[in-house]
């Protein structure tokens, strides 16, 4: 169990050391901050320390001189103890809004180098809520806990010299109440980490509900399913709102139990100390210096408390930030990786195995080769393998064994952005983003001017439409392209493929959004682009790769069957039934 504790002692060090590392480039203003808090920290001394004069050489002796002085120099100290209060608190906001800017760039930048497989298996909300909320918890660790704990380190340091100074004795026994208090700083310090780290757990999981039910929006109305999303997120609501409460409980009763045990203390010294007075053996100022000092002193004890929540809760946040950040690419290039020029568009499987990760295999013994410029379609049932295939030509997934070759070159040879420039794809998935619809179609594709953009849209039959939207090219189109058809989007996106201008094309399902008469358009424009292209289509209508060089037909995640339209239909096996199924109304 020790081991346990020191093991998780050491982890905490070591996180907070690495978090603490984001402060090393404002080193500059972070020593401002602090020497401006050590003024802070000696005023708070100085005051108590100028009491005793107070009682003494004011209220006792009557002396008129002191009173002129001491108000003077107190106005003083408060006014120096403001500004660098003021100067100290600015400045570290400012580091720590840097910091918070630094790790949600970092965070979002090695996000978007992460594989595939890797947002499969982790929720988007997740994602989000570790980009905001567990970002926002980190700052208060890194910036105001360290000049916090400096300052009442060093505000603690400078009374316990003062009380230390007027009375000994006393001293000692206020002394004796420390390590009481000590320990439930601790206690409370490490449950407020854990509940922090529920809470923010329950969170990501309020944020994938609100993605997925907002995303889904549609289908939600249209299955009447208001009521069930808003049960869902209602539970989860009430979960975070539970384990946040307990996070409260802590932080409010640590408060309270600080001064309590600080004022049993304090009653105790007063009686004591009051003795002494009575009795001769202190002066009146000397007590009062001593009692304000005291006073003073459990103070920054009850910030120290509050220094420690914000640490370990910074500390359970900043864990699951580099747990990303600590998560490496599935998907990685090669020390030595080369870069692929410019391909003919030749490409080749050969005995590629694919497996998702469990002991089923999802492609078996995959073998074709597609030659410049030619057409290669995949047929077959749903989860027969079409897109599996199609995503290993990016390498958007790597292969279990075989290989995969294009322009003369394992793709895991080469470099990612090299091979994958060689490469345009129009999904079923219509993927755009709230921007203009100039800039959806040169999504990818820098640099592109006007004329075309303009260029990629008439061969996609968007010209047209595009025109007749509000602000033309520069309509923004919404999330998703929420403010376009379903074949609108669809012919954008095929506009996006068009303009990147690659020697492999994938079309996976690219007109499946369309009705009879868009798809017939589309259609033309798909053949001015396929010339001189070598294209691989997956197709669920047969109708749509009639005149392909070579349709590859799956099932179960191998090539049953192979040849051009008219042989298969001469075999009268597994393609000829999927055409008939589709065709037999005709």
């Amino acid at each position: 169990m020790d081991r346990d504790h020191d093991t998780l002692n050491t982890d905490n060090t070591q996180t907070y050391k690495r978090l603490l590392r984001y402060l090393q480039p404002y080193w500059i203003r972070l020593t401002i901050s602090l020497v401006l808090t050590l003024v802070i920290a000696g005023t708070s001394g100085l005051v108590a320390y100028l009491f005793k004069y107070v009682i003494d050489d004011i209220f006792i002796d009557k002396n008129v001189g002191m009173l002129r002085l001491i108000p003077l120099a107190v106005v003083i100290i408060y006014l120096v103890k403001s500004v660098s209060d003021y100067f100290s608190y600015f400045i570290m906001a400012d580091v720590g809004q840097r910091i918070i800017m630094t790790i949600r760039d970092e965070l979002y930048a090695h996000i978007q180098t992460l594989s595939l497989p890797y947002f499969i298996r982790t929720p988007t909300g997740v994602l989000i809520s570790r980009i905001t909320n567990d970002v926002n918890m980190v700052q208060a660790s890194v910036t105001n806990s360290v000049t916090g704990f400096i300052r009442q380190f060093l505000t603690l340091f400078g009374l316990i010299f003062v009380v230390f100074y007027r009375n000994v004795e006393l001293a000692l026994i206020a002394m004796i109440v420390f390590p009481i208090v000590i320990y439930p700083i601790t206690r409370f310090g490490q449950r407020l980490k854990r509940y922090s780290t529920k809470s923010m757990n329950v969170m990501g999981n309020v944020m994938s509900i609100l993605d997925e039910a907002i995303s889904g929006i549609r289908i939600v109305k249209a299955y009447n399913m208001e009521a069930y999303e808003t049960e869902r997120f209602s539970t989860e609501n009430r979960r975070y709102y539970r384990n946040w409460m307990k996070r409260i409980a802590v932080r409010a009763v640590s408060g309270p139990l600080m001064e309590l045990i600080a004022g049993l203390a304090s009653a105790f010294i007063l009686w004591y100390g009051g003795m002494k007075v009575i009795n001769g053996s202190m002066s009146p100022g000397e007590f009062g210096s001593f009692i304000l000092g005291l006073g003073l002193l459990y103070a920054p004890i009850r910030k120290l408390n509050t220094v420690n929540i914000d640490i370990q809760e910074g500390i359970a946040a900043a864990r699951r930030i580099f747990n990303i950040l600590d998560t490496k690419a599935e998907i990685e290039e090669k020390p030595d990786a080369a870069v692929l020029g410019d391909v003919d568009g030749t490409f080749a499987y050969q005995d590629v195995w694919f497996s998702y990760g469990g002991a089923e295999y999802a492609l078996r013994g995959i073998t074709f080769k597609a030659l410049p410029g030619s057409r290669i379609a995949l047929v077959g049932e749903s989860g027969s393998g079409k897109t599996t295939i199609a995503n290993l030509l990016p390498r958007l997934f790597d292969i279990t064994s075989g290989q995969i070759i294009v322009g003369g070159r394992d793709i895991r040879e080469v470099t990612l952005s090299s091979l994958r420039k060689n490469i345009a794809m129009v999904t079923q998935e219509m993927i755009l983003f709230n921007d203009s619809l100039k800039a959806n179609i040169s999504y990818g594709s820098t640099g592109a001017s006007m004329d075309e953009i303009i260029q990629a849209a008439r061969l996609a039959n968007a010209h047209d439409f595009i025109m007749e939207m509000p602000d033309g090219y520069d309509t923004l189109i919404g999330e998703s392209g929420v403010r376009l058809s379903g074949g609108q989007r669809q012919r954008i996106c095929i506009a996006r493929a068009i303009i990147r201008n690659a020697p492999i094309l994938i079309l996976d399902e690219a007109t499946s959004a369309l009705d009879t008469e868009s798809e017939r358009e589309v259609q033309s424009a798909m053949d001015k682009l396929m010339k001189g292209r070598t294209t691989l289509i997956i197709a669920h209508r047969l109708s749509t790769i009639i005149k392909a060089d070579r349709i590859l037909v799956l099932n179960k995640g191998q090539i049953v069957e192979e040849g051009t339209h008219g042989e298969l239909l001469k075999k009268d096996g597994y393609y000829t039934r999927l055409y008939n199924l589709q065709f037999s109304d005709a």
